[in-house]
């Protein structure tokens, strides 16, 4: 009984871990350029009470044997690099990767940083950024005197300016890919990080080497599903309930051993 209040703590942890994953889905569900996070189970220590395939006799073995479980834990977290809706906009600035890759941003601290969010803006000096100021890599700058800014499917970037209609090509917008995406680090702000599990970043043009193309005067929503993670939510909730009920009943039999023997 001892051991099953245990057992049973284990999946109500594990639970709550999961109800915060689901939680923080359907908090993004509207955020641009976000990827859902799947919560990843796994069974805990067993205890070998009797060794499978052990002699039962000189000439018997056991079938299954005697193996006591000790729980559940979180592993891990899985981003789900589903490509999102993509919604058309007014805005040039606005661009979304059709496919793999990811935008280069450059930080504060020289490092380079990832994202599928393309709600881009212009700072003071006509360079383009992100909502929060830091640049794209390579960088891309608007002259004052700028009429249209264009950006091809392979992301050639180009202006127009009131004193010469013939566009001309101010740069190149390039994205990156890596071989285990689920290995990024998160660092919120729709930004994430380089690891070693991710793998080195393989940067190049939009449309080739199986990188996505980019699309300008769109952005790629959220690929949260409501209805699936309101489904997660449901069985979440039942199994923490189940793991309450398995302590309720434990100490219901403790009870009566205390008050009966």
């Amino acid at each position: 009984m001892l051991p099953a209040l245990w057992v049973s703590k284990t999946g109500l942890s594990a639970q709550d871990m999961n109800l915060t994953t689901i939680s923080n889905n359907l908090a993004n569900v509207s955020t641009t350029g976000f990827k859902r996070d799947r919560a990843e189970f796994q069974d805990l220590l067993y205890q070998i009470r009797k060794q499978p395939g052990a002699q039962s006799t000189q000439d018997s073995e056991l079938p299954t044997g005697l193996q006591l479980g000790t729980g559940v834990r979180i592993a891990g977290t899985q981003k789900i690099f589903t490509q999102g809706s993509l919604q058309t906009t007014e805005q040039p600035l606005d661009i979304a990767i059709n496919g793999r890759g990811f935008f280069q941003i450059l930080m504060p601290d020289g490092t380079v940083s990832y994202t599928r969010d393309g709600s881009f803006h212009l700072n003071s000096d006509g360079q383009v950024v992100t909502d929060q100021g830091y640049p794209l890599e390579p960088a891309i700058v608007l002259p004052p005197e700028v009429q249209t800014f264009m950006v091809g499917e392979d992301g050639t970037a180009s202006i127009t300016t009131f004193g010469n209609p013939t566009p001309q090509v101010i740069g190149n917008i390039q994205t990156a890919d890596f071989i285990n995406p689920a290995g990024l680090q998160a660092i919120g702000g729709n930004l994430f990080l380089e690891t070693a599990s991710s793998g080195a970043p393989q940067v190049g043009t939009p449309g080739l080497t199986g990188l996505g193309q980019v699309l300008q005067n769109t952005l790629e929503n959220s690929n949260v599903s409501v209805v699936e993670e309101l489904v997660n939510m449901i069985t979440t909730q039942r199994a923490y309930e189940m793991n309450s009920k398995v302590i309720s009943t434990a100490d219901q039999m403790l009870s009566f051993v205390t008050q009966n023997l």
